[in-house]
């Protein structure tokens, strides 16, 4: 961890009905002369707030179907992109988390297993660790690989003053839950569930060969403003300009 100050922050969100609400919240303007390779569908926003230069990304439509481009492939390749057009100092991957039901077996009842970690909703968490939930490779050191665990960047100083949840991701590009997917989940104790982070958190492990950016965590909201959540984010970073002090 380096002591520069945070200049350029890249928020990352999968969806426009996400992404708009903070792009109106902060004034940002749409980018016509795009950083990124032509053609793509990928948007970024940008703007200034409290003297951090703020972009928002948003990986667009899919140019077939028209819905968002949400999953594991859409994220890594914006963000990979983000990265070396932008040369972010901060990362924020910001989007809403989902949990899911396990049937108690010996009653009629449903109870959710993330609430039982303390996540309900309307909260906003900072991912402490992240992984892969349905990536099976079931060969010795290749089942690891198909996981891919790896912590996330530590902001203890920002989840205090904020008063944020932190809790272990889990990722997968699957909208239902799988009983494999579900065993899975609960081996990577897992409180909440996304379906892009852990792809874009496999960027940190050739960060180096990037650029120098070394901050990235995640922040998730069920049923709740992002607008609102990512503002305080935002001021904390401004006051707080060096990198060490969010640690």
């Amino acid at each position: 961890m380096d002591n520069r100050s945070i200049s350029t922050v890249v928020i990352i969100i999968s969806m426009q009905t996400e992404a708009i609400p903070l792009v109106n919240k902060f004034q940002l303007k749409e980018d016509l002369n795009p950083v990124f390779p032509m053609g793509v569908p990928w948007v970024r926003y940008f703007g200034t707030y409290k003297d951090l230069n703020i972009n928002v990304i948003w990986p667009g439509k899919d140019t077939i179907l028209g819905v968002d481009s949400v999953g594991t492939i859409s994220a890594s390749l914006v963000t990979y992109a983000s990265i070396l057009a932008l040369q972010p100092d901060l990362i924020i991957n910001a989007g809403t988390a989902g949990g899911f039901k396990c049937f108690d077996m010996y009653s009629t009842l449903m109870f959710s297993c993330f609430q039982a970690k303390g996540a309900s909703i309307a909260d906003i968490f900072l991912a402490s660790d992240v992984a892969f939930h349905d990536r099976r490779i079931p060969i010795p050191v290749f089942d690891l690989y198909g996981v891919g665990l790896r912590q996330a960047f530590p902001t203890p100083n920002l989840a205090k003053t904020l008063n944020l949840k932190v809790g272990k991701l889990t990722t997968g590009d699957s909208l239902d839950t799988s009983p494999k997917d579900e065993a899975s989940i609960v081996s990577n104790d897992a409180t909440i569930k996304d379906m892009e982070v852990s792809s874009r958190s496999f960027l940190l492990s050739i960060g180096c060969c990037l650029c120098p950016y070394r901050g990235f965590f995640k922040f998730f909201l069920c049923k709740f403003s992002i607008k609102d959540s990512v503002e305080p984010v935002l001021v904390y970073v401004s006051c707080c300009r060096e990198q060490q002090l969010l640690m």
